[in-house]
């Protein structure tokens, strides 16, 4: 059952980025606390190995760990590892394509990637010491060390095993997730405002009449309302 309802809550944040964002209003933003540890990145050779590294991302933000030699290692999700074994392949860069359905499958890398290939073209920040984590932080070299460590094919949540955990678990020895934090908040306030469960209720009639009557269309329909109306 547990299972089951963390299924649909992670694909109700995929609903929620994906297809509700123009109709929903946005969320109040939440007091950021990583301003307080935030600074536009240095070129490439002034990364410190063991550095934390953050990316972001139009819909999330991206976390590594900088090992030195213009290398980065980062939990991202990926399909390819599921379905090859040939290393080169997937070594090759980390497409949108392959990410999204890493994602819907909660298959993910834990691999090294250059600079350039982690940042996707947007801006690096260089993370400093966090004083909303929980735990002191490790050295850098044991930070690294505990990235390259862990290298390889795991499994995914988009809650609950993301890149922020990974990272977080290489320099605090405890896994934790501020964009989990700030998304549960988030939700808890949308639950808590009895129209937005009207509007999901209206949503999910949409799709009824749209994509016809069937057990995937209206399973969702009335679990989600009730789901929501009972926890409002």
């Amino acid at each position: 059952m547990l299972d089951t309802l963390t299924f649909l809550l992670e694909k109700l944040v995929l609903l929620a980025h994906i297809k509700l964002s123009i109709l929903l209003p946005p969320p109040a933003p939440p007091l950021s606390r990583r301003s307080e540890r935030e600074e536009p990145a240095a070129p490439p050779h002034r990364f410190q190995r063991g550095d934390l590294l953050e990316v972001p991302r139009t819909l999330f933000t991206h976390f590594g760990i900088y090992l030195g030699d213009d290398r980065v290692a980062h939990l991202i999700p990926d399909i390819l590892p599921v379905l090859t074994a040939d290393r080169r392949l997937i070594q090759e860069m980390v497409t949108n394509t392959r990410l999204l359905l890493g994602v819907l499958s909660k298959r993910a890398s834990i691999r090294v990637d250059s600079v350039e290939d982690f940042a996707y073209g947007a801006g690096i920040l260089l993370i400093h010491m966090d004083p909303s984590a929980q735990g002191m932080a490790l050295a850098a070299e044991k930070v690294a060390r505990g990235g390259e460590l862990l290298l390889g094919s795991v499994s995914y949540s988009l809650l609950w095993n993301n890149c922020e955990h990974f990272v977080t678990y290489c320099r605090y020895g405890s896994a934790q997730s501020l964009q989990t934090e700030q998304f549960c908040e988030w939700l808890k306030s949308l639950i808590r405002n009895q129209s937005n469960i009207l509007l999901v209720a209206l949503l999910g009639l949409l799709s009824v009449m749209y994509l016809g009557l069937s057990f995937s269309t209206v399973l969702p329909t009335v679990l989600i309302p009730f789901t929501m109306w009972m926890a409002s």
